[in-house]
């Protein structure tokens, strides 16, 4: 039954209108899935002999004291992408197939995505240095096996808690709390980690207790699921009894305002599109992982921080216009809508969104005001230039975006496209080399005052790029039509 599965997937694939984006696109995520294996074999090598050679200490116990550290980051990225392919299986539920099968399923199509194997890539590859260089081998294979298990775990943990916020949100700041703790040095969460995931090594049955436990939670979430699968049930939108909002003053504005009223109350009810705003403020801080590497703090780098970190909310929501519409945008071209007024909503919100972080990203002077100064011409570059572009660039997004599914909070399917890509040199690499090459050979003022300008030439001119851009929407009008009718 598996195998049939596993056919069916295969031949939706090359079924439908979009086998040419589909095809390109997993040819993309292939290359980049093997830059990852190679990066990540490479990085076992480098752990093992870096350690062994220059610090002169055992690899596996300080690979195991910062495992913990790697096995919160595999739960969040997992949380924050990994989706639930409750809608292929959908079918299967009117079909003669013992419900048992069709769930077994659908957790094992969990374990097959690349986000849950890319860190067995690294543990069988270091697990094969260790058996090479001498250490015991039924020890290196109880570590992999306990280590595997728990790092398992997180596909049912992101299962379990998928649509429970409150404890999602109670379980980071609490793992915040602990790793607060350690880095104050008043709990030693890392020699407590290097303790456990050591002791698979060293004594081989404690690797027994992840592997029940992830027998245990493997029943527990296959009972979870079993029991809310139906379609009138467990897997049907929620519906909720409707509210009234509106914020008054916006409704001077006309039009402009009734669609930012209309965009604002999306933000604040749907679980996806508070996904944006939390992605958004998260960008804020994007900007710390300059003083990380040395390499971010080049004139260059700095800008492209800058633009990130002001211009969060326009990557992750202003490139997905018209796609947040999807449901009612065909009903909505069918109505006496102006283009203008509709693209021009999006335009304000985008940009009111971006002068709050350019404020709120003053906390970066503590670092130095040449970092702030960067940040605030990335963020009048982003008013002025790249809100443009990013409206442009989701005429091209044509993936709907159902904000009733039980899907992620980054968003339900891939929105790159190869006009995205190209779109990304005005907005990502002119300004970098602007700012570099102004700042190298004129000074820090120079740059800022350029960049400013560019993003001042892009707000005084914005209605005739208004019109390009609405020029273009009609053009893709009836394609995107079609994409929102067929998915």
């Amino acid at each position: 039954m598996f195998k049939r599965f596993l056919g069916l997937e295969w031949k939706s694939f090359f079924r439908g209108s979009s086998v040419g984006l589909n095809l390109a696109m997993k040819i993309f995520r292939i290359i980049g899935i093997c830059f990852f294996v190679f990066w990540l074999i490479s990085m076992s090598f480098i752990a093992y002999f870096y350690v062994q050679e220059e610090m002169e200490q055992d690899p596996l116990k300080i690979i195991s004291r910062f495992l913990i550290i790697g096995w919160v980051i595999d739960l969040v990225f997992k949380y924050m992408l990994q989706q639930i392919p409750t809608q292929n299986i959908k079918p299967f539920l009117t079909l003669n197939i013992p419900k048992r099968v069709v769930v077994n399923y659908t957790l094992i199509k969990t374990f097959l995505t690349p986000l849950s194997w890319f860190n067995s890539i690294f543990i069988v590859t270091f697990c094969g240095i260790l058996a090479f260089n001498g250490y015991g081998f039924l020890g290196v294979f109880a570590w992999f096996v306990g280590l595997s298990s728990l790092f398992y775990l997180n596909n049912f943990l992101n299962l379990l808690f998928n649509d429970k916020e409150n404890i999602a949100i109670g379980v980071g700041i609490l793992l915040a709390g602990l790793f607060a703790l350690n880095y104050y040095e008043v709990v030693p969460v890392l020699s407590y980690s290097e303790t456990v995931f050591y002791s698979f090594y060293e004594k081989p049955y404690f690797a027994l207790i992840p592997l029940l436990l992830f027998a245990l939670l493997w029943k527990i979430t296959f009972n979870y699921i079993r029991k809310g699968f139906y379609l009138d049930e467990g897997l049907e939108a929620k519906k909720e009894i409707g509210k009234t909002e509106n914020i008054a003053f916006l409704n001077k504005y006309g039009a402009i305002g009734t669609f930012i009223n209309n965009d604002i109350k999306m933000l604040k009810r749907n679980k996806v599109t508070k996904g944006v705003l939390i992605g958004s403020f998260m960008f804020l801080f994007y900007g710390l992982l300059m003083f990380a590497n040395d390499l971010y703090s080049t004139p260059a780098w700095m800008m492209f921080m800058g633009l990130f970190v002001t211009g969060g909310f326009q990557f992750t929501f202003g490139q997905r216009v018209p796609a947040f519409d999807s449901a009612y945008y065909p009903l909505m071209m069918t109505q006496n809508v102006p283009y203008k007024e509709y693209l021009k909503a999006k335009w304000w919100l985008m940009n009111i969104v971006t002068a709050i972080s350019i404020v709120i990203a003053l906390f970066y002077a503590y670092f130095g005001w040449n970092v702030y100064f960067a940040f605030f011409a990335a963020g009048l570059y982003n008013i002025g230039v790249n809100s443009q572009f990013t409206l442009l660039s989701g005429a091209y997004n044509k993936n709907l975006i159902d904000l009733n599914a039980k899907e992620k909070r980054v968003g339900q399917k891939n929105t790159l496209t190869f006009k995205a890509l190209l779109l990304a040199i005005p907005k990502m690499l002119l300004p970098m080399a602007v700012y570099g090459i102004m700042n190298y050979f004129f000074g820090i003022s120079a740059a800022v005052i350029s960049i400013a300008v560019l993003g001042l030439l892009g707000f005084v001119f914005r209605e005739k790029i208004f019109d390009l851009i609405i020029k273009k929407y009609k053009t893709e009008k009836y394609s995107t039509l079609e994409a929102f009718k067929k998915d």
